[in-house]
């Protein structure tokens, strides 16, 4: 268990469709959560933002998604998304597997989540807002699909220098 390394754009193991966890797998779920954490904690101690990742980002084709808000951990195994409303809303959209660069999406306002929990009971949570878009991004993920692909159009790419890694590297002193 311990910190991995995010796939970034481009590596073909992001497209994947990833497989649901059967309960005999309990363990190897359990195990691939503590290294979400992990890779998410150090890259956000790194470059100061990240909420959630998806298991194919650390190169695991599984359906599950970590989330971590405020210290409130939430794992998300074989998650199933439904949508009640239809409205949507459109923002910046922005990724780990290609930090800086941040893509203009629609995404819905509310989605509501089911899934099975770290003792395998079925649990069930519904997100607006931002939290919607989140969960909805992860999820994204978990079928193969990036946010480049949701672009609203081809003009609907920027790079916010604030989150890229290239910026947010701590700089080596002893050079200077």
């Amino acid at each position: 268990m311990a910190e991995r390394d995010i796939l970034l754009l481009g590596d073909d193991k992001l497209y994947r469709q990833c497989a649901e966890i059967r309960k005999e797998e309990l363990e190897k779920a359990k195990q691939v959560v503590v290294d979400l954490h992990d890779t998410l904690m150090a890259f956000r101690k790194r470059v100061g933002f990240g909420r959630a990742i998806a298991a194919p980002q650390i190169d695991e084709p599984y359906r599950i998604i970590y989330m971590n808000l405020d210290g409130q951990a939430t794992p998300f195994i074989n998650p199933r998304m439904f949508f009640d409303r239809e409205e949507q809303f459109a923002l910046w959209d922005d990724c780990m597997s290609f930090p800086g660069l941040e893509v203009w999406v629609n995404r819905y306002k509310s989605c509501r989540i089911q899934y099975k929990d770290l003792a395998w009971q079925d649990q069930e949570v519904t997100f607006t807002g931002d939290l919607a878009e989140l969960l909805q991004h992860e999820y994204d993920h978990l079928d193969g699909i990036l946010a480049v692909q949701r672009a609203v159009d081809n003009k609907s790419f920027r790079i916010n220098p604030e989150k890229s890694l290239s910026h947010s590297e701590p700089k080596d002193a002893s050079i200077l």
